[in-house]
């Protein structure tokens, strides 16, 4: 399957990334385009995560309920992107015309890749070994990493968001990394106009 934007991992950054990249959808600017997201979400780090501190959520609020109810709002709201479920990537290819995305269980191709996975050094995607370096804002004893980037940008077309974009771990850092990245595909495809999408009453 085509895509123009494929978001690889469904923890905060990826979830935001998807939710903006889905409110534009409808625009006129973003006519044809195919978003999906391969929403692996076991090695999340709101897997077991408690919120007292975040704006917006509930005290006690729990990582694992974010992480099935962002599912469900992307579902509900933006059903045109393309949830898919129960599949890990192992390989991303370097093509001419964008990206060829191995998973244990498909192939996919897509003009435009978002890695938005966790920052730990267990990371097993081929093809990003050359852009991993040590974590900038982790702690050294932790041995975190970083895909190495400039403003979410690896290289043409291949972002990076969250944790893994060299980020502190924080839950509003992490969903504002993914939005920021959404914004900056919207404005790719509204001809290099600055675009956000916002709700009103």
């Amino acid at each position: 399957m085509q895509f123009d934007t494929l978001i690889i991992g469904g923890g905060a950054a990826g979830l935001s990334c998807a939710l903006v990249l889905g409110s534009g959808l409808k625009k006129p600017f973003a006519e044809g385009k195919k978003v999906a997201i391969i929403a692996h979400q076991k090695t999340s780090h709101l897997q077991n995560a408690l919120f007292n501190n975040v704006l917006g959520l509930q005290p006690g609020t729990l990582g694992q309920d974010i992480l099935d109810n962002g599912k469900q709002q992307l579902a509900k709201l933006y059903p045109e992107v393309i949830q898919i479920e129960n599949e890990k990537v192992c390989d991303i290819i370097e093509k001419n015309a964008g990206f060829t995305i191995k998973t244990n269980n498909n192939t996919y191709t897509s003009k435009r890749v978002v890695i938005a996975v966790g920052y730990t050094n267990l990371i097993t995607i081929k093809g990003l070994d050359h852009y991993i370096k040590p974590h900038p804002k982790a702690a050294l004893e932790k041995d975190r990493i970083w895909l190495e980037n400039n403003d979410h940008l690896i290289k043409e077309n291949l972002y990076v968001a969250g944790t893994l974009a060299g980020w502190r771990s924080q839950f509003a850092i992490a969903s504002g990394s993914g939005a920021h990245v959404a914004t900056d595909i919207l404005t790719l495809w509204n001809n290099g106009k600055h675009t956000k999408v916002h709700d009103k009453i």
